[in-house]
Formats: C-alpha cells, structure tokens, sequence
C-alpha cells in the first residue's frame, strides 16, 4: 500500500499509513524504510526521519548501502544538514548516490561553496550531479558559473538531459548569451533529448530575452503541445520586445483555446499595454482580472497601471490608483510616479512621490538627481541648490550601471568606469575612436539629464 501511494505521489498517505503500522506494533521491514524515507523526503517531515533513523540504529548491526543513502537523502531534503554529512562521513562505502544527496542537499539550503566543495571531491560524477550544480548557480543567479560547469560537464564527456538543457538555456536567457542558446538548440535536434513543452518554454524564454522574437514565435509554432506557461512566455516575451498589439492578440487567443491566464500573464499583458501607450486596454484588461478571472492585482499589476497612466500623461490619476491600492505601495510605484511628473514637469506631484521614496529609502541618490532634474526643467534653481547640498551632506554616490555582451561564448561585464577587465586599454582606446568618429558624424548627446553631474 505504502508503494502504491508513493507511485501515485500521494506521499502524505504513505506517512500516514506508516503511522498506522506503528500504532498496531507492525514491525518494518528495510523496504518499508526505505519506501517510508522516499515520502518522507519529498514531504519534508524531520521527524519521521529521526524515527525511522532510530528503527535503523537499534535493529541494523550493519544497514545496506541503498538504507544510508535513504537516510542521507531524506535528512538532506529536510534541511538537516549535519546530521546528513554525518551519516554520509560514517558511512563505510558511498556510491554516486551518496555525494549527491549531500550536494543537493547544500544546494537546497543556498550553501553553494560546500555543494561545489563536495561535488569537485566526487569520485564520479553521472548526469543528475552535474545537473544539480548548474542548477544550484541558476538559482543563486550565478549565471555564469552555471555555464561554466556546463562546460565542464561537456568536457567530461557527460551527455545532458532535458533537465541539463532547461538550466543551461535559462543561464543563457539572463545573460543573453544567444550563440550558447543557439547551440543547445541545435544540439537537442541533433541527439534527439526529449524536446517537450518545458524546453521549448526555456527556448522561448531564451529566445525573446536575446531579441530574436521571430524565433521564440517559431519554436512556439512548432510545439505539438503548449500549456500555461507557453502562452504566458509568448505574452511576456513580445511585450517585453514591443510588440504590444501582438501580445495582446496572444492573451485572447490563449483565452479561447480555454486555458486560464493567470497574475504573472496578466503582468505581461498590461506590459504590453504600457510599451504600446494603450491605456484604454489597459484598464479595461486590469478590470477583467477580478471580474473574469478572479485574480487580486498585486503590487506589480498597480505599479504596472501607475507607470502606464503616468507615462499617458494622466499623472493624477496614476496618483489616485496609489491612494487606493489595498496594500502598501513600495519605492517602485513611487518611482514609476516620480518618471512620471519629471516626464510631464509637474514639480508638485513629483515633490510629493520624491518625499514617499525618500521615507522608504533615506539615501536613495537616484531621486535626488531626479528631482534636481526636475527642478532645472522647471527653473526653480534655489530649489535646485538645496536638492545639490542635501546630496553633498549625506555623501550620496550614483551606483553604477553595468552591460554585458557576449563574446564567443562568454559573457563580459563592464561597470561604468570600469578598467579592471584584462583588455581595458583596448576598449577604452576604441571607444575613443567611436567618440571622435560619432562627433565627425554631427552626433551630439543628449545631457538635459546630466545638470547634477556637472556639479556648476
């Protein structure tokens, strides 16, 4: 019975009737433990396992392999990190399956330097631990180091799963590496790895996030199956390439084929609105959330509504969408305000959203270098003088932005005024030449928004 709910994945009935066995004395049996520990990892339930340790403790002169490894599994899927290592150190033999439990278990905890540690130590690694560290990195948004062990993994000689392929094409969506993409792609079709609906979501995914949105609309074409999650990655996908019309098309055909929408489509879709400045749509669709679909709008559908409305330039409208929003709103939603009334030059309202961020974060320099900006527009230049010294007494430094570009392969990250990359005089020397070649072609910058950087 305890096997039959395990295979149906109704793992608390398992628990439950294990619990009936020991209230009427039925003494288990190692596959008893054994079917018991795999519920018990997959519901997190620490104290069973401490009770099935203690049937093995008292029982067992010497438990099997396949019991330890149950035991290490199911404390590690519990979060129960060293009782784990400490079953795993005084285990007399260990296979593939022991170290990655430990592995996986330091992922699931987010401790990636002991997970790397145990896994470089691995005397043989198969497919599901390599898998498990470049999913630990993914998770971590170490999207680099993901790529990297993949690397290693192909140098090893190591074939990749679906599972591997997933991982490596969301690393490459956040990086926006589209040659790595372009070659798991093309690796998938070549080795036949089992193409369904959960890769060609990832390749979707990947594909708009690296700007080829004719190539995310292809793969979804080609799908023989899609689910949620396929509908909803095209509606987020075109919006976020501003091509609002077409996400919108794809919200309602998604509705008529009878698959439901739910918060995180309804973001895309009102993301789609904002890019294409439809505000009619917009809230007409942000009404249907509750009224067709039963769906609470959440911090980021107003934040949506508030920088779609301000953006239209019906900044006091936006304002009102604050003042009756149900929960609390954050520094985005005021900042989405605040872009708002520096785009429109309505100083007051932005002297209000300015003061909002400001009790939210103290040392925000990014709004006092708005506002400044907004006080130059408007010519309030002794409002402008104060905004400049309130920067100078609290010591507000601009953080810098970063780019990245894919280079053969690898990912490169440069910070504003950043020399510390291996061929920075190179570039620095190339950017010169694009600076006097951009001058010879009558281009000159845009710095109304540099007044506070120029500190006359």
């Amino acid at each position: 019975m305890i096997s039959g709910y395990n295979r149906m994945k109704q793992f608390e009935e398992s628990v439950e009737l294990f619990a009936d066995m020991e209230r009427n004395l039925v003494f288990p049996t190692t596959v008893t433990l054994l079917l018991v520990l795999s519920a018990c990892s997959k519901v997190n339930d620490k104290n069973l396992c401490k009770r099935i340790h203690g049937y093995v403790s008292e029982c067992m002169t010497k438990p099997s392999l396949k019991l330890e490894n149950a035991l290490v599994n199911a404390y590690a899927a519990c979060g129960e990190m060293d009782i784990a290592v400490r079953i795993f150190k005084g285990m007399k033999s260990r296979d593939v399956i022991s170290w990655t439990s430990i592995v996986k278990g330091f992922v699931e905890i987010g401790n990636l330097e002991l997970a790397r540690t145990y896994f470089d130590q691995m005397p043989v690694r198969d497919r599901i631990s390599w898998t498990i560290m470049i999913d630990g990195y993914l998770r971590a948004d170490c999207f680099n180091e993901s790529l990297e062990v993949f690397r290693q993994m192909q140098s090893a000689g190591m074939v990749p799963d679906e599972f591997t392929m997933v991982s490596v094409l969301t690393a490459c969506a956040h990086l926006g590496c589209l040659e790595i993409g372009e070659w798991v792609k093309t690796y998938i079709d070549k080795n036949n790895i089992k193409n369904d609906v959960v890769v060609g979501n990832a390749l979707i995914d990947m594909y708009f996030k690296c700007g080829c949105s004719e190539k995310a609309q292809k793969v979804f074409h080609d799908m023989d199956q899609r689910d949620k999650f396929t509908w909803t990655a095209m509606v987020v996908g075109l919006a976020n390439n501003g091509q609002g019309q077409e996400a919108i098309k794809v919200f309602f055909q998604m509705q008529e084929m009878s698959i439901q929408p739910d918060g995180i489509t309804y973001l895309g879709v009102l993301t789609a609105c904002n890019r294409s400045g439809m505000v009619d749509h917009a809230r007409k669709i942000f009404a249907k959330m509750r009224s067709d679909h039963r769906i609470e709008p959440s911090l980021a559908h107003y934040g949506c509504m508030v920088d779609l409305l301000g953006r239209a330039g019906l900044v006091k409208e936006a304002y009102e969408i604050i003042r009756n929003m149900p929960m609390n709103p954050n520094s985005i939603v005021w900042r989405a305000l605040l872009g708002a009334c520096r785009l429109h030059n309505d100083e007051l309202m932005a002297e209000l959203a300015a003061e909002k961020i400001l009790e939210l974060e103290p040392d925000n320099g990014a709004v006092y270098a708005l506002l400044g900006n907004i006080y130059a527009g408007c010519e309030r230049w002794e409002d402008l003088r104060k905004v400049r010294r309130k920067m100078i007494d609290i010591a507000i430094k601009k953080t810098p932005g970063f780019s990245l570009i894919e280079v053969n392969g690898f990912s490169h990250e440069f910070v504003a005024g950043d020399k510390s990359h291996l061929q920075s005089e190179e570039i620095y020397m190339k950017l010169e030449e694009l600076t006097q070649e951009s001058t010879f072609a009558a281009y000159l910058p845009d710095t109304s928004e540099s007044l506070l950087e120029a500190g006359g």
